[in-house]
């Protein structure tokens, strides 16, 4: 048995969300906003955070209003750390 961590474990794993599409202006990318409930540090009251994740759409497949699943990559562009995993649920 070697000491050495397995490459998967030295790396880490990587963040995933889920979110809403908002944009799809951009080529190949989309702006997805991802909505985190948190409880207030000093009132303890749960209140929604709302965070803006630009991410990777190599096929353009994403439409606004689209549940999707993003996954956390090397930096791609300025903006860009995320990539787009699967469409969870289409628009209506």
């Amino acid at each position: 048995m070697t000491d050495e961590p397995t490459a998967t474990a030295a790396r880490g794993t990587r963040k995933v969300r889920d979110g809403t599409v908002t944009s799809t202006r951009m080529d190949k990318t989309i702006v997805v906003a991802v909505v985190d409930r948190v409880q207030h540090p000093r009132y303890r009251k749960t209140v929604q955070r709302t965070k803006k994740l630009y991410a990777h759409d190599e096929a353009n497949d994403a439409r606004v209003g689209d549940r999707v699943r993003v996954a956390e990559t090397r930096p791609l562009s300025r903006l860009k750390r995320w990539r787009l995993v699967e469409i969870v649920e289409r628009a209506r």
